[in-house]
């Protein structure tokens, strides 16, 4: 947990560009002027991958990879990152919070989907956070603290040399202001690095073509929840929000003209989720929703869309079928919302009318992530493991990465009896979540069962010295 902590504290709690007085910071890229290497911030950000994974407890909800994977490949073309694919971990908690870290990874909590208001907000969000990673402010705060480090120690050794001589008084005094002076000079580098990805992220909005109005917008909400809550946001401890702040988004969005932005339907089927995901109950989300269909603070979507969902998961097929019929009238051009008939159909075991739906969606967009885990999971249930696996055998290639697709192709082959396949899919799954002493034992079982072939054996003995070597060097 230290490298986590390590981490956060010089790349996730960073602020923007101003140049400061005391120090010149050094230009992106120049890894001469004391940045670290392109490859050596990739590596450090892969190794925080894996321990995010593991401390972090993960949505592992399709809706949410999919619409932030596509919102963030908007964005990332116009933000000036390198065409590397980003890593994505969707945080299962309710508080708003999203981060950036090197290594191409951005995390968002589902929580943010429940203060902000709309598709443009969120965006200005991510935008933000994408700045952070296309100025390489990590690099930057390292090169900072390395550059302050001499001054810092050879004021702080002069302290001690005060008091050594007998002034105690005088030599704790200089130690104090040393120590603020640091603190400040710090906190000074971070706020100026905060403004430039505010600055960067609003021209990645305008290029991307969102309204760059939504982000003052979402920093004047983000301020007003701060002052009527006992604990501030998350998002907050590591992004402050000044008036300063506020004013120079505006001012800068001022030279764009205000425009009308549609709402984006699919956000608002996200924050639906999210409003269920994060209720104390199904029944008390029924309630809610009922009472939001006549557009309280939700817009009729969210509301109409939550409340089939919640339904659906209080087993209240009947009513979840009556709210979908005045749902599908409307916003039927909607995938989540034709998804939901055959959840209605999971939910009565009316299985085979739901896989009908979901294989007539998926001859249409057969690489959908939704479609293919929501099919997988419903074959699961149907019984049908033979083509669960393979289903979920050709996703997981085009996700990798994706834990919850390898638990699930996991407990497919170990329903249909494949031991061998079980082990490692659970090899993969727990090396995702960075539990390598559970990813040991699976591979080691896996190699247990397999016959001294001329490929299999040595490939499971090379992910078994991988996995060595990851425990290695895990702190």
């Amino acid at each position: 947990m230290t490298f986590i902590r390590t981490l956060c504290a010089l790349a996730l709690c960073v602020t923007t560009s101003k140049s400061l007085a005391a120090v010149e910071l050094p230009s992106i890229g120049d890894n001469s002027a004391g940045l670290i290497s392109p490859s050596v911030e990739y590596a450090l950000g892969r190794k925080a991958l894996r321990q995010y994974r593991a401390y972090f407890p993960q949505a592992q909800d399709p809706y949410f990879e999919a619409y932030l994977d596509s919102l963030l490949d908007n964005m990332v073309v116009h933000s000036g990152l390198p065409d590397k694919p980003l890593s994505l971990l969707v945080i299962d908690d309710m508080s708003l919070n999203a981060f950036a870290a090197p290594g191409g990874i951005v995390g968002v909590n589902t929580g943010t989907f429940l203060m902000a208001q709309t598709e443009q907000q969120l965006a200005s969000i991510l935008a933000h956070e994408l700045a952070h990673l296309s100025q390489r402010h990590y690099a930057r705060r390292v090169a900072y603290q390395k550059s302050k480090a001499p001054l810092n120690w050879a004021t702080m050794l002069g302290s001690i040399l005060i008091m050594a001589a007998g002034e105690a008084d005088a030599g704790i005094v200089a130690m104090t202001a040393a120590q603020a002076q640091q603190m400040s000079s710090s906190l000074a580098f971070s706020r100026d690095m905060e403004r430039e990805a505010d600055r960067v992220g609003l021209d990645t909005m305008i290029n991307a073509g969102y309204d760059p109005h939504a982000m003052p917008q979402m920093f004047e909400q983000l301020l007003r929840a701060s002052r009527y809550r006992a604990k501030v946001p998350e998002f907050l401890l590591t992004h402050p929000v000044t008036e300063s702040r506020i004013s120079d988004a505006k001012n800068r969005s001022q030279n764009y003209p205000k425009r009308h932005y549609p709402s984006d339907e699919n956000f608002q089927i996200l924050k639906a989720r999210a409003i269920l995901r994060h209720e104390s109950s199904t029944q008390f989300a029924v309630k809610r929703f009922t009472n939001e269909l006549n557009g309280i603070s939700l817009s009729p979507l969210t509301a109409r869309y939550g409340l089939v969902t919640a339904l659906i998961e209080s087993r209240r097929t009947e009513d979840a079928l009556r709210e979908y019929e005045i749902l599908a009238k409307e916003y039927g051009h909607l995938l989540p919302v034709r998804i939901a008939r055959a959840d209605i159909y999971a939910a009565e075991d009316r299985l085979d009318l739901a896989i009908d739906i979901l294989k007539r969606e998926l001859a249409i967009t057969p690489t959908n992530h939704i479609l293919n885990v929501r099919y997988a999971e419903i074959l699961m249930q149907a019984s049908r493991y033979e083509l669960g696996q393979s289903v979920l055998t050709e996703h997981v290639k085009r996700h990798p990465e994706n834990a919850y697709v390898w638990y699930l192709l996991a407990e497919t082959h170990g329903l249909a009896g494949h031991i061998l396949e079980v082990h490692k899919a659970r090899a993969e799954y727990f090396i995702l979540l960075g539990i390598y002493e559970k990813a040991e034992i699976q591979l080691r079982n896996a190699l247990k069962l397999t016959e001294d072939t001329k490929y299999e054996k040595p490939r499971l003995e090379q992910r078994l010295a991988y996995v060595r070597k990851l425990q290695n060097e895990k702190l």
